[in-house]
């Protein structure tokens, strides 16, 4: 991380005596993986300029258990999650937001039922609250008239029913919006989900993510934006499968406000 980043943590908010406005929960793509970081720190930069008081967990933040429960290992799934649900109720947290549907959904609809109870929002929900209430700022800026299809990830949409949020940031950004076939509602995995990320695909004819990568091509897009980190990385794999990656950007709805921003 450069100096100019900002990026506090709960236990320095701790010491102060202050709670921040919200916690930024990273998720292990955003910490680990360095395709990710990239969103983190462009999500980070949009936090700055919007002036949040935010913090991290830093290393007391541990994976959700979001895979281990697709899995199908519930008793990993729950001690993982107890083990966070500790963690924030002992900093008092009561509104959390992150770039990874995973922890999103995770969060919000599994925690309770173990004794975490939080307002969470995705930071496409986020971000369309900073807009709405004049804290941030968009103009088109290098993306305007661009065509972008977005590719919403399933727990985002199909999950959660969060479809409008990530296309009106899009629409701000003065670009032009194309809908693939497969969307919405009747959206198409990228292949990731289900900890299906962490294995090699079974045998078929063609892979997830392939399929659901030509579906974005056939719109002809400039860039197909996505609101996951794990959607971004097999959509990256399938255009570099269909060897487009000259012509056609992946990019997380966070990136295309920063680099607008040329934050």
């Amino acid at each position: 991380m450069s100096e100019l980043l900002k990026v506090p943590t709960m236990a320095e908010f701790m010491a102060q005596g202050k709670q921040p406005e919200v916690l930024f929960w990273v998720g292990c793509a955003g910490s680990f993986d360095d395709r990710a970081k990239k969103i983190t720190k462009a999500f980070v930069k949009l936090l700055n300029k919007a002036n949040v008081e935010f913090a991290v967990l830093g290393t007391e933040e541990s994976c959700t258990g979001d895979p281990a429960k697709r899995s199908g290992n519930e008793f990993l799934f729950q001690m993982q999650a107890v083990t966070n649900i500790e963690v924030l109720n002992a900093y008092e947290v009561k509104k959390i937001v992150t770039a990874c549907p995973h922890c999103f959904n995770t969060i919000k609809n599994e925690y309770p039922e173990l004794g975490g109870n939080y307002e969470v929002m995705h930071h496409t929900q986020f971000l369309k609250t900073l807009l709405d209430e004049g804290r941030l700022t968009v103009e088109g800026g290098q993306f305007k008239g661009k065509r972008i299809t977005f590719h919403d990830p399933c727990y985002l949409g199909r999950a959660n029913n969060v479809y409008e949020a990530p296309r009106e940031l899009i629409r701000k950004l003065e670009a032009e919006l194309v809908e693939m076939k497969n969307c919405r509602r009747n959206g198409l995995c990228c292949g990731a989900g289900g900890a299906q990320m962490f294995k090699e695909p079974e045998k078929g004819d063609k892979d997830v993510n392939v399929e659901r990568t030509e579906q974005a091509l056939d719109v002809k897009p400039e860039i197909i934006a996505a609101g996951c980190p794990f959607c971004n990385t097999m959509i990256t794999d399938g255009v570099k499968a269909k060897e487009k990656e000259a012509d056609v950007d992946v990019m997380d709805i966070a990136e295309l406000i920063a680099n607008a921003q040329d934050l």
